[in-house]
């Protein structure tokens, strides 16, 4: 008998579970659906650098495009504007940050750090300049995704686990979206890259899309609950 009402408890928290993530996936479609019937699409903007630029790409093949060009597909009245600078550091992106965010901007992608990494800066600096980033967006009322990059294990496993934590500490101070790591099933992978080993081909920017795509929505939905409660 207590096996079977055990079973039966179960079997409602299954059930329960079940309804919430149908809910969450009709939620989502519906979200997509009605974005597109409205006016004004959302505008997103890329903040990066070669990565988010598309360095030895033609503009339509660059992420934010592509990324763009899927979110539409999905129902999602979306414009995502390519702030990519090639070479730029975090601090860089900091610089730079009131005139690559425009006044209208309704959230931002942050992908930078793989320059400070790749160039042996000291993972403190790069997490204050991401840190100062966020704050600034945050005071303008625009929601950020993080895109988070891991360091190349040659620097060592020290350096590694103090860059790599950068992301993961912010996101969760700030109660950000995190995308762990932009080039996951990209890094690495000679097919996906250009001759250098460091920028994806057209075809790695569509693969990274299709990876980040769920956090993108997640993003959407998020600053769509935020915009009704505001």
């Amino acid at each position: 008998m207590a096996q079977s009402h055990m079973g039966e408890g179960m079997q409602r928290q299954h059930d329960l579970l079940m309804r919430a993530i149908v809910a969450i996936v009709i939620g989502l479609g519906l979200l997509g659906s009605a974005n597109a019937q409205q006016g004004r699409p959302l505008r997103l903007v890329a903040l990066g650098d070669s990565l988010t630029a598309g360095y030895g790409l033609p503009a339509e093949a660059a992420f934010p495009a592509a990324l763009e060009r899927a979110l539409r597909r999905r129902g999602f009245n979306v414009e995502v504007a390519n702030a990519g600078v090639s070479g730029d550091t975090a601090t860089g992106g900091l610089q730079r940050l009131d005139w690559s965010v425009p006044d209208g901007t309704d959230g931002v992608i942050l992908e930078l750090g793989a320059n400070d990494m790749l160039r042996g800066f000291d993972p403190a600096l790069t997490r204050q300049a991401l840190e100062g980033i966020i704050q600034r967006l945050r005071a303008r009322g625009i929601p950020v995704l993080l895109a988070g990059m891991y360091a190349s294990r040659n620097l060592g496993p020290d350096y590694a686990a103090r860059f790599d934590a950068v992301y993961r500490d912010l996101a969760r101070t700030y109660g950000l979206v995190l995308y762990p790591f932009f080039l996951e099933s990209v890094a690495g992978q000679q097919a996906l890259n250009l001759p250098d080993g460091l920028h994806p081909t057209a075809q790695g920017v569509e693969q990274i899309v299709q990876r980040i795509l769920p956090s993108v929505e997640s993003f959407i939905a998020r600053m769509r609950v935020r915009a009704r409660a505001g």
